[in-house]
């Protein structure tokens, strides 16, 4: 019954799926839950660092019901986006509840599509890695299972890093730079794989050009069923998903560096190189997201088993209310560079 709290991770797209059926000042139900009424709860409820006991690990080692839960997201996503495009398609509706709609369609897509993609992508089935993949469609992200886990795990906290924000970069130059790099790192990660194959750039085996064609089909299945308008809802409900993504990716290894050994390698990855955060709500929204650490120190360890370390730098609010504040650059840099362990501040 422990585990009955991340049924709370639905309540974004109950909230999407509620807006859509009253519209008005109600379209904006989602982002009001997700920025404004869970950072109110986080600063309520008490941060809990209790990591669970061995004995329960191992019950949930192999397939348990929490999987399922994530699974359900797959219906629940499509589902959303389906609804979004039909509903806005066939009434008539203010700019502001279009906004707001299309937006809390992005929401959905970022936090129960890509979040859940990111756990699923680093799961040992192939079954599971494709629901990853498919999770990542709507966000026309499909490349993050080639860069993120081919990519971004080996190079976390280092400059080489497109998903590491530096020591005073701001989140809107985070955006520019991670977005183009990463895209870019997953072609350089792709052509690598084929060449060390001997495989050819039209090979069956080159995953970024079937992520582009399905890409593509999606958009155009949209274009042809919805007209003009309702591929506008899909690229700028995908848009808002993967700049959540992004924020998220921003806040997670700010300012962090690994430091470089006498071989001119960078040191291993350690609990010390990301941001983690106990704040309830975030923790359950986004299937522990927030011990980001133990997830890069062991990558396919199941959300519900991820531990808190001790020695993990901690983030002062949860991950929902970092996000909001990291959209204001010099509240941001006020509260962080001070956090920022001196010996990784750049001189």
């Amino acid at each position: 019954m422990k585990d009955i709290k991340y049924l709370t991770a639905y309540a974004v797209p109950l909230c999407a799926l509620i807006a859509l059926q009253i519209n008005g000042f109600w379209a904006w139900l989602t982002p009001i839950y997700a920025f404004v009424a869970v950072p109110i709860l986080e600063s309520i409820f008490p941060v809990n660092d209790h990591n669970i006991a061995e004995e329960e690990k191992e019950e949930k080692k192999t397939l348990h019901w929490t999987d399922f839960l994530l699974y359900l997201n797959i219906p629940i996503v499509f589902g959303i986006v389906f609804l979004t495009l039909t509903t806005l398609t066939s009434g008539t509706f203010t700019t502001s509840e279009i906004v707001g709609l299309i937006f809390s369609c992005g929401i959905v897509i970022g936090s129960n599509g890509i979040n859940v993609a990111h756990e699923l992508g680093h799961r040992k089935t192939k079954v599971e890695q494709l629901m990853g993949k498919l999770l990542l469609l709507p966000a026309l992200y499909m490349h993050f299972f080639v860069e993120h886990n081919f990519g971004h795990h080996l190079k976390a906290a280092t400059p080489e890093d497109p998903a590491t924000a530096k020591y005073n970069q701001s989140l809107y130059a985070f955006w520019i730079s991670s977005i183009y790099r990463q895209y870019t790192s997953a072609w350089s990660i792709q052509m690598g794989l084929l060449k060390r194959e001997n495989r050819s750039f039209l090979s069956y085996k080159n995953d970024m050009l079937w992520y582009h064609l399905i890409q593509a089909g999606y958009l155009l299945t949209a274009f042809l069923i919805f007209g003009g308008f309702g591929l506008a809802i899909v690229f700028f409900a995908a848009v808002s998903g993967f700049l959540l993504l992004e924020t998220i990716n921003y806040i997670e290894h700010y300012g962090l560096r690994r430091k470089k050994t006498a071989s001119g390698r960078y040191e291993r990855v350690r609990e010390v190189h990301s941001w983690n955060s106990n704040h309830v709500f975030g923790r359950i929204m986004l299937y522990e997201l927030t011990r980001h650490s133990d997830h890069h120190y062991r990558a396919n360890k199941k959300y519900q088993l991820l531990d808190y370390h001790d020695v993990s730098p901690q983030l002062p609010y949860g991950y929902p209310t970092s996000m909001v504040i990291s959209l204001f650059p010099p509240l941001w840099f006020k509260i962080m560079n001070k956090r920022v362990p001196k010996d990784q501040v750049p001189e």
